[in-house]
């Protein structure tokens, strides 16, 4: 069964399924951080973009020009086409079917920015169903993070920027592959569930082409001390 989520942005919504593939705060993340580099006329391609989350909060929340998000599973992509025609965004978002890994899709050096929210769980860890929604979307089943940060590259402007949210366990692996695909990475920031927990996301931006140069930022918290949803949090949700 599927639902309508409303975003808590200018009225803005999407399509989800009830019990099924859902987005989670990892996508949400992966477009607030990326926001603020995002200029008037810009164009932004998604990897992955599962339902099309970060696709509509770019169009919502900034002035790019055009935004394109790639989905592998048709199912998923169906509701992120419908997302976009829900929202009148069709004029600036579109959904393209294909494969990140050997993309028919291709722009070259055509993007001002590319981001992403990649399956994380690396080839081998563990028993996935290539036909679950859910672990297509977590597992290195049909691309790798190489695949992702390779198109990226190819996909970018020299000087454009690249935006990722992944787990920090890759952090090695991505920033070694940012390197190798000409990406410099600028600024890291990492995501912990709470005051007393290990962080369970990393957030990274890298500039194509750009000089050795890396911020590491404040870390990010997702509750507070009382169990409550950190202040930062309810501000990137748009909660009153």
């Amino acid at each position: 069964m599927e639902i309508i989520e409303n975003l808590q942005y200018r009225g803005y919504k999407i399509i989800q399924e009830e019990e099924g593939f859902k987005f989670g705060v990892d996508a949400v993340l992966a477009a607030y951080y990326s926001e603020h580099l995002i200029k008037k006329g810009d164009k932004v391609l998604d990897l992955g973009t599962g339902t099309g989350i970060i696709a509509i909060l770019v169009a919502a929340r900034t002035l790019a020009e055009k935004i394109i998000g790639i989905e592998v599973q048709e199912k998923v992509a169906d509701m992120a086409k419908r997302s976009v025609k829900l929202n009148n965004l069709e004029e600036r978002v579109e959904i393209v079917v294909d494969n990140i890994a050997n993309p028919a899709f291709r722009k070259k050096g055509f993007f001002n920015h590319v981001i992403t929210n990649p399956p994380y769980k690396k080839t081998g860890t563990g028993i996935v169903n290539p036909s679950d929604s859910k672990a297509v979307s977590r597992h290195e089943v049909l691309c790798n993070l190489e695949d992702v940060i390779s198109l990226a590259s190819k996909s970018l402007v020299d000087g454009g920027c690249f935006t990722m949210v992944n787990r920090p366990e890759r952090l090695c692996d991505i920033m070694e592959l940012m390197r190798k695909y000409k990406i410099e990475p600028k600024n890291l920031r990492m995501v912990y569930p709470a005051l007393d927990k290990a962080p369970s996301m990393v957030l990274i931006n890298g500039i194509k082409g750009g000089k050795a140069f890396l911020k590491t930022e404040k870390p990010l918290f997702i509750f507070d001390e009382s169990g409550d949803y950190s202040s930062e949090i309810n501000e990137i949700y748009n909660r009153g």
